[in-house]
């Protein structure tokens, strides 16, 4: 287990629902409801900032049960939350459903993933090594 600081500026602060949830739940931070008419997104803050440990991210999720029931996902998603970022952490929300979608202060919103990352060491080559699948595009298995 990590230890992760966070800064409350205002609402409530993420948890795990769960014994064995994934994520943390990422709560509205609102000062007035808001209204997302079928088609249009919004910046929804969370009232929160986080400080990670240096090799770590937290990925913002959509939630299933607002995708399934609503149409309403996030964009950017999954967002990343960079170990070094210390602003307060927003849910770019967009309504695809066919009724306008009331965000009100404390509506769970989005998840709170938090993961170990590696950086890379890029190594430009004049040629790639072959492999089964090749230059086969998106969808395509090689097969």
């Amino acid at each position: 287990m990590i230890k992760v600081l966070v800064k409350r500026l205002r609402g409530t602060l993420p948890r795990y629902m769960t014994a064995h949830s994934a994520g943390m739940d990422l709560f509205a931070s609102l000062e007035k409801e808001v209204t997302l008419p079928p088609g249009e997104r919004c910046l929804i803050p969370t009232g929160i900032a986080i400080a990670l440990p240096e090799g770590y991210e937290a990925q913002v999720r959509p939630r299933s049960g607002l995708a399934l029931k609503h149409g309403v996902t996030l964009l950017n998603t999954p967002g990343t939350v960079d170990a070094d970022y210390r602003g307060e952490i927003g849910c770019i929300m967009i309504n695809l459903g066919n009724e306008p979608f009331v965000v009100r202060d404390g509506d769970r919103i989005a998840q709170l993933i938090i993961n170990q990352v590696d950086r890379a060491e890029l190594q430009e080559v004049e040629e790639l090594p072959e492999s089964t699948r090749g230059e086969g595009g998106f969808g395509h298995t090689g097969q």
